[in-house]
């Protein structure tokens, strides 16, 4: 099947739903038909939805794509009314708007051993780095985690764009019983790595950082998770990084995760968390 974008009648291309999978209770994979954000993709980078025209805006990480078969893979987390609305799509249906690939990329190069760790739904934005990263020639070791087995994704996936792949559960149900900083902490002893490059949620990205701050190895972190414009206009997504504002969409979504403020971020990302809730439990009863 051939999966080249398609010309709408009013001349902007559609963004049709190809394939869909659910990879855990609440994480769900598309695959969808973008070409021309999949002939300019590169890793690190992300997207702007609009499920439908009433709907809000929202970033995710491109978690994969082909150039040359045109379509992008979307890995997201169901929090709010828009990312069910989008869970909600089948296979042939449309999304409204997709813009892209935004967001400076990964700095791919030879950097030596790299350790990438990756947190519930981060691991989907980490992948296409790792794989960057390993085709690169780096030596990459990966750790991975989620609360239980049955919220883990994309283990194969890590598996083969690793040299090697420790996966970390809080209950002990799959893997090492524990946290991924508790892992990342373990290896850093082994010593040799000359980049960390960890993505989840924001709390384990903030420890992530406090973990590899005393063995003096650059860390990398993504903070897609704040964005709502994408285009630096909204000031939405103002970080603090080394005492100066910076905004996550045009001058991110990476930074240096030992200089972010991350007490001011985490206060800024939970800001909403009620109404977010409130929200979609109203659009469900609706429906």
């Amino acid at each position: 099947m051939s999966c080249q974008g398609k010309i709408g009648t009013k001349g902007f291309e559609t963004y049709t739903v190809l394939a869909k999978r659910q990879l855990s209770p609440s994480v769900y994979a598309l695959r969808v038909e973008a070409q021309r954000v999949a002939r300019e993709a590169q890793p690190g980078q992300f997207v702007i939805l609009r499920v439908n025209e009433v709907g809000e805006r929202f970033p995710l990480t491109l978690c994969d794509w082909s150039t040359g078969e045109g379509w992008i893979n979307l890995v997201f987390q169901v929090v709010g009314v828009s990312t069910y609305r989008l869970s909600r799509l089948e296979e042939g249906e449309a999304i409204q708007d997709v813009v892209g690939p935004l967001g400076i990329p990964s700095e791919i190069k030879r950097y030596g051993k790299v350790l990438c760790v990756g947190g519930g739904v981060g691991i989907a934005a980490i992948y296409p780095i790792c794989r960057a990263l390993t085709e690169m020639g780096n030596q990459v070791e990966s750790i991975i985690g989620a609360r239980s087995a049955d919220l883990l994704i994309l283990e194969e996936e890590m598996l083969s764009v690793s040299d090697r792949l420790v996966v970390t559960t809080d209950d002990g149900s799959k893997g090492t019983k524990g946290l991924v900083t508790w892992a990342m902490e373990k290896a850093l002893k082994e010593g040799g790595y000359s980049l960390v490059l960890a993505i989840g949620p924001a709390m384990m990205m903030k420890f992530a950082s406090a973990v590899s701050r005393p063995f003096g190895v650059p860390t990398r972190v993504s903070l897609n998770s704040i964005m709502l414009d994408g285009t630096g206009m909204c000031g939405t997504c103002r970080v603090e990084v080394g005492g100066l504002i910076r905004f996550t969409c045009v001058d991110g979504p990476e930074f240096d995760g030992h200089a972010v403020d991350w007490d001011l971020l985490l206060q800024r990302l939970s800001q909403y968390k009620k109404e977010e809730s409130i929200a979609l439990e109203e659009y469900k009863k609706r429906l």
